[in-house]
């Protein structure tokens, strides 16, 4: 743990909000101490009102706000001294504290302010730093916990035992940091929670937070509670593996009542972990924070009997929801959101790539404070009535009550050939926009950076080798857990060609990518589309040649009705493992990289056309575009096709050849 203190960056800060955001984003470039939204920082300062009065301010972090990314806006300014007189209450519900929080703020479209402001408010320095600080926390959350804190930290800090955030523990903090805070405290430690820092300066309360940090990260050294050995043994990888994920993942989206992400983390320390000898005892305590739950539920499940899991989390619900009577409280999903399977490793699981890859940050520090308590003497999490009051505490469920229906696609996965340019591309915003994951192949490889979004897979893929598919879906499979959507938009036109001129070779090549390379590709994905939550769906791209062929493409043509035909054979054969598939055929979309501006001119020429009349030859008219067909591809993938199956619709403006 070092400062980043950077003095010509903190010059450029021209107030003393400036630097609070400055320090906060130092805090939180470290992963050790802040992950996704956690810990909270404020400052003081004295601001003129509208009558011209000079009044406190607390400017503290917004809700939704991560302390890495975070900006003036915020911080969200409300009334010191109201906060401060709040703890003289003997009790405060939580969402009368929040209906107090947003009633002293001083600006109404700032965010609603942590529910630690009260905490922030009572303590008396102008700058408040709070973290999760993985190397506390793995002290904090041992048997003898306390004793070791004051042993690292003497008086220079005051030791809250836990309290729940809200108003019962800034009122703990407030009579407890009154009564033990001396000239030399530089922090105060919340028990199996965090730490706090604060100062009169935001260097000051910065460069004591990593003070404080870095003596508990040297006692674990001390102590030999810092860095591990790997055993990993073999890590299992290839068909069987991907069917178990897959399988899995239905399981689970079945107990979570909606589609689920279930990324798959083989590296060194996730195979190390999940075959530890006693992992069923130091991983099965309850998680690291409080703060985690919400995320991470508070057991992992071993092994991959989702039933039993289920069944252990509605006993934990009824059990202490039935110790709250008066309160009526709402079951969230009883689905697992991380899995430690000897096999697989480490599994992470969300409604989305995101939420899978938050609770994968969030466990791979939960597993080193794990190890590390556990070299102390043995890992202790707070008691399971603890972290279900924090799981569904009055302030989430409320939260559980507003949330809004999810985009269509949310915790799917789709698949997508030929997705550099076109129509390819054109699917992969189309899937992405409306929520699912999406794995781009093509043979370019601009493919693998085309999109930015924790979402897309973007690889590059020769398709008519089995090999580099197999590799390609394995690594799908992987990051996102299985397959839901498969588009099969990858083929090749070739030049015109009479067919007494047709070249052998070239036939061959055209079958090669448009017709085997999809049999393939159909083939392999078959039993990954079988475990689709929702069922399985596969849109192929056909062209209008599959029912008005044309001269000289004989080769594409042939190419496309024999794929269209495949298509007709799956959707009477996988009909019984609720797969549909339909086929869309396009035609005259100008928008590709097939058709050049030079292109474009000499076949509108040929038909004695402007370039803009030959654009929308079609009987209405209308231009056809990449993202039409692409629309039409997702919609047929989505619940208004649900009962479409065997379909063959074209997207061409209506074609007279083909009416």
């Amino acid at each position: 743990m070092r400062s980043l203190w950077n003095d010509t960056d903190a010059a450029s800060c021209q107030d003393e909000l400036a630097l609070r955001v400055y320090t906060s984003r130092l805090l939180g470039q470290d992963k050790s101490l802040v992950l996704h939204g956690g810990g909270n920082t404020s400052v003081k300062l004295v601001e003129k009102n509208i009558f011209g009065e000079e009044e406190q301010i607390l400017y503290v972090k917004g809700s939704g706000w991560d302390l890495e990314t975070i900006e003036r806006a915020g911080f969200t300014p409300v009334r010191l001294k109201p906060l401060q007189k709040l703890v003289s209450l003997s009790a405060l519900s939580d969402l009368e504290m929040v209906n107090q929080l947003v009633t002293h703020q001083i600006r109404a479209l700032s965010p609603i302010p942590s529910v630690e402001a009260i905490l922030h408010a009572i303590l008396p320095y102008q700058y408040v730093d709070h973290t999760h600080a993985d190397a506390v926390i793995s002290i904090t959350n041992t048997k003898d916990g306390e004793s070791r804190i004051r042993e690292i930290y003497g008086s220079t800090v005051v030791i809250i035992p836990y309290v729940m955030p809200g108003f019962d523990l800034a009122k703990l903090c407030a009579e407890r940091f009154a009564a033990q805070a001396e000239r030399n405290t530089l922090g105060m430690v919340l028990m199996n929670h965090g730490i706090f820092s604060f100062g009169r300066s935001a260097r000051e309360s910065y460069e004591r937070m990593i003070k404080l940090v870095r003596r508990a990260e040297d006692y674990l050294k001390r102590h030999h509670a810092w860095k591990f050995g790997l055993e990993t043994g073999v890590v299992a990888k290839g068909g069987d593996v991907m069917l178990a994920q897959a399988r899995m993942r239905l399981d689970v989206s079945r107990a979570a009542g909606c589609p689920v992400i279930v990324s798959r983390h083989g590296d060194a320390r996730s195979m190390s972990f999940s075959r530890r000898q006693d992992v069923d005892v130091i991983s099965q305590q309850g998680p690291a924070t409080p703060d985690h739950v919400i995320r991470t539920k508070r057991l992992p499940m071993l092994g991959r009997n989702v039933a039993s899991y289920v069944e252990n989390y509605r006993r934990y619900f009824d059990d202490y929801a039935g110790l709250q009577p008066r309160e009526q409280k709402i079951m969230l999903d009883p689905a697992p959101r991380v899995v430690l399977d000897t096999e697989l490793g480490l599994c992470t699981i969300g409604r989305s790539v995101r939420e899978a890859n938050i609770v994968a940050d969030l466990y791979r520090h939960t597993m080193d404070i794990i190890m590390r308590a556990t070299a102390l003497g043995g890992y202790h999490a707070l008691q399971a009535q603890d972290i279900f009051n924090v799981e569904y505490w009055d302030l989430e469920q409320a939260k559980l009550r507003k949330d809004g229906k999810l985009p269509q696609f949310t915790g799917e996965i789709a698949l997508v050939t030929g997705a550099a340019s076109g129509i390819g591309k054109a699917c992969v915003e189309s899937l992405l926009a409306r929520n699912a994951a999406v794995v781009a192949l093509d043979l370019d490889a601009s493919v693998t950076s085309m999109k930015k979004e924790s979402g897309f897979l973007g690889l590059q893929c020769n398709l008519t080798s089995e090999k580099e598919f197999k590799r390609a879906l394995e690594q799908a499979i992987e990051k996102f857990g299985g397959l839901d959507m498969l588009v099969l938009n990858a083929g090749i036109f070739p030049k015109s060609s009479p067919i007494d001129r047709l070249n052998t070779e070239e036939w061959h090549k055209v079958m090669r990518i448009n017709l085997d390379a999809n049999l393939m590709l159909m083939r392999e994905c078959h039993p990954f589309l079988e475990m689709a939550p929702r069922g399985g769906r596969v849109v192929v791209m056909g062209s209008k040649n599959v029912s008005a062929p044309g001269p000289g493409v004989a080769a594409y043509s042939t190419s496309k009705a024999a794929l269209n035909q495949l298509a007709r054979v799956a959707a009477l054969e996988w009909g019984k493992d609720n797969i549909r598939i339909n086929s869309l055929h396009p035609n005259g979309v100008f928008d590709t990289a097939l058709w050049t501006c030079e292109v474009l001119e000499a076949r509108a020429r040929h038909y004695g056309l402007t370039v803009e009349e030959y654009r929308k030859n079609n009987v209405l008219n209308v231009e056809v575009t990449s993202r039409d067909v692409a629309e039409l591809a997702a919609e047929l993938c989505g619940p208004l096709f649900s009962r479409t199956t065997g379909a063959q619709i074209p997207v061409d403006g209506g074609n007279d050849r083909v009416i």
